[in-house]
């Protein structure tokens, strides 16, 4: 694919991370697997913990809210205050969290938890990051050029953080100007673009947003944000529209900023 130009007015770079500056399968194949076989452990050991009493009452009040919204969700509800039955209390943890993996739900209830789980993975060495080999040096160059540089993503900031602070490159946080997550609002829209904007205080069209899913992509520009599609090895495939529609990059080093040095 051709180089791409990004509007001379771009402050601001806003990136996804699965299919975008992460392969997916490391998230499928590493970081959910990892949940998944490990889950019973971690709620036995932390179960008595104020960071895991937490998660389960942030995880009762999601399953309060699907209930009210008449969603799907499991028979089992989470009720902390299960102490004669503690396995069956942490088995309704586990039926739960299991269900909204499989429904690949996007709670801030669950990445939460998540994020808690892989903290422990990343300080011990048993996980490092992944990241495409165009990511870092791109970030460097974007720098270099005075350009801000944002993670918006549907895990948690704290699991943003541990991908980029144990990464296989080690920790390039000090790459990153902030993230974002579900709490300021759900990536297909808008108003949580909006939200971004204010928070770190550019204009929409002053923000340049990179995302391999196209749902994100039109909620982005409804707000007035530039996009870019990225295009990745085991990407969701973009229909013939989508390709006309948006510019597309299979690399970060096909962006160019105009204007800038």
């Amino acid at each position: 694919m051709a180089t791409i130009s990004i509007p001379a007015c771009t402050s601001a770079l806003l990136l996804d991370i699965e299919g975008t500056t992460t392969p997916i399968t490391f998230v499928k194949d590493i970081l959910f697997p990892y949940i998944r076989e490990h889950l019973e452990e971690y709620l036995s050991t932390h179960w008595e913990e104020d960071e895991c009493k937490q998660d389960v009452h942030l995880l009762k009040k999601q399953i309060e809210e699907d209930m009210r919204q008449h969603r799907s969700c499991p028979v089992h509800t989470v009720d902390q205050t299960v102490h004669t039955d503690e396995e069956k209390a942490i088995r309704e943890v586990m039926d739960n969290v299991l269900w909204q993996m499989a429904a690949d739900r996007k709670s801030t209830a669950l990445k939460q938890l998540q994020g808690h789980m892989w903290r422990s993975a990343y300080s011990s060495g048993r996980i490092k990051g992944e990241v495409y080999q165009d990511v870092i040096p791109s970030l460097k160059r974007w720098r270099e050029q005075g350009l801000k540089v944002y993670i918006y993503s549907s895990g948690s900031v704290e699991a943003q953080k541990l991908l980029f602070g144990y990464s296989e490159e080690g920790d390039v946080l000090d790459l990153l100007d902030g993230h974002f997550d579900t709490s300021i609002g759900a990536k297909v829209e808008s108003k949580s673009y909006e939200r971004i904007a204010e928070r770190i205080g550019f204009q929409p069209e002053e923000i340049t947003f990179l995302t391999d899913v196209t749902r994100e992509a039109k909620a982005a520009e409804e707000a007035g944000v530039n996009v870019v599609v990225v295009v990745r090895s085991g990407n969701m495939e973009l229909t013939d529209d989508e390709r006309s529609h948006y510019s597309l990059v299979t690399s970060f080093s096909q962006l160019e900023v105009t204007g800038r040095v």
